[in-house]
């Protein structure tokens, strides 16, 4: 039996990392276990006034229940880790981003008089969408590339170039802060929209588009869970390897 008091000093990134299903019970009680991954269970529910023991016995709850499959995205190797980012999560990205600014423009001709928070929200995520394209065009010319070298070299014992960057940290810390604000914008996207639920007056569209910007957070926190928690990490400690 794990003892709660070690239980809330543990970092939060390092629950989700050992096991996603417990990102549930962070995102129910707004506790941000991707871009502020790095803070104690203690520290987090301080801040939000929330029991720790209560969150902590929600954790065990999960974690002692045998139902639903958790990937170990941990053990993965990490060129596998970088392809899974680039053709799960970078793809998801591009292919949603075009329909939601739609979805949006539409939802603020028809709707933007009577609901003025559609025009902040539709400001919030266009600026968001031409974010992302560059941190991702970024990551998958420069850091993911390098991170696939590095695990070539190792696997054959090989000498890696040194990159342009200088070291792998260089990007890593650039891709961190814009996670942060990425973060810090979907939050805002969040509580303009009531945690996605929409007016009573919605008609489908809007039921629509509040629940494609649902799974589009979602997908993003897993999507910066994997890099701040997982490969960022990794990368780092691969390289001092080397």
């Amino acid at each position: 039996m794990e003892i709660v008091q070690e239980n809330t000093q543990k970092q939060i990134g390092q629950f989700v990392a050992e096991d996603y299903r417990t990102a549930a019970v962070f995102s129910k009680h707004k506790i941000d276990f991707c871009c502020n991954g790095n803070r104690s269970i203690e520290e987090a529910c301080t801040k939000k006034g929330i029991d720790s023991n209560l969150v902590i016995d929600e954790l065990k709850a999960v974690l002692n229940s045998s139902t639903g499959e958790s990937i170990d995205y941990k053990s993965w190797p990490l060129d596998l880790l970088v392809e899974y980012i680039e053709k799960k999560h970078h793809r998801y990205v591009e292919e949603k981003i075009p329909v939601l600014r739609q979805f949006l423009d539409k939802l603020c001709r028809v709707h933007g008089e009577r609901h003025p928070e559609l025009l902040k929200i539709n400001e919030l995520f266009t600026a968001s969408a031409g974010e992302l394209a560059s941190h991702m065009k970024k990551e998958e010319l420069m850091l993911f590339p390098f991170v696939k070298k590095m695990v070539k070299a190792k696997l054959s014992k090989t000498a890696v170039q040194s990159p342009q960057f200088g070291t792998v940290e260089n990007p890593i810390g650039m891709m961190m802060h814009e996670h942060d604000n990425e973060g810090e914008r979907f939050r805002q996207i969040a509580s303009l929209t009531n945690n996605y639920n929409p007016p009573a007056d919605a008609c489908n569209t809007y039921k629509v588009t509040y629940a494609m910007l649902d799974e589009f957070e979602k997908d993003l926190h897993l999507h910066i869970h994997l890099e701040n928690n997982i490969l960022f990490p990794k990368a780092i400690k691969l390289e001092q390897h080397l």
